[in-house]
């Protein structure tokens, strides 16, 4: 549709931002199951995984975001975390 065409090409730069942003958390995230191997930790900290979502979804409050979307799509990307980070740890653990 013509008339959404300028709307729908901000929203694809947006989505672009996103993955890039997206990209760079989970290279933190690499970076972070290599530390909590070596200092033996799981990839799942509860108290952490509470803290990143209650903190995003009062973050979300300002744009005028759902706070249980916020939580939920959080949650995605923790989960995402935490099945990256147990396969770099299995990986790790094969290698020696």
């Amino acid at each position: 549709m013509e008339i959404l065409k300028s709307q729908r090409i901000e929203i694809d730069r947006i989505d672009d931002e996103i993955m890039h942003l997206l990209g760079k958390r989970y290279d933190i995230v690499r970076e972070v199951a290599k530390i909590k191997h070596a200092n033996n930790l799981p990839s799942i900290l509860p108290d952490r995984v509470e803290e990143v979502k209650d903190r995003n979804a009062e973050t979300g409050k300002k744009y005028n975001l759902n706070p249980e979307f916020i939580k939920d799509l959080f949650q995605s990307m923790i989960d995402e975390a935490c099945r990256m980070e147990d396969k770099i740890m299995e990986k790790i653990n094969d290698n020696k």
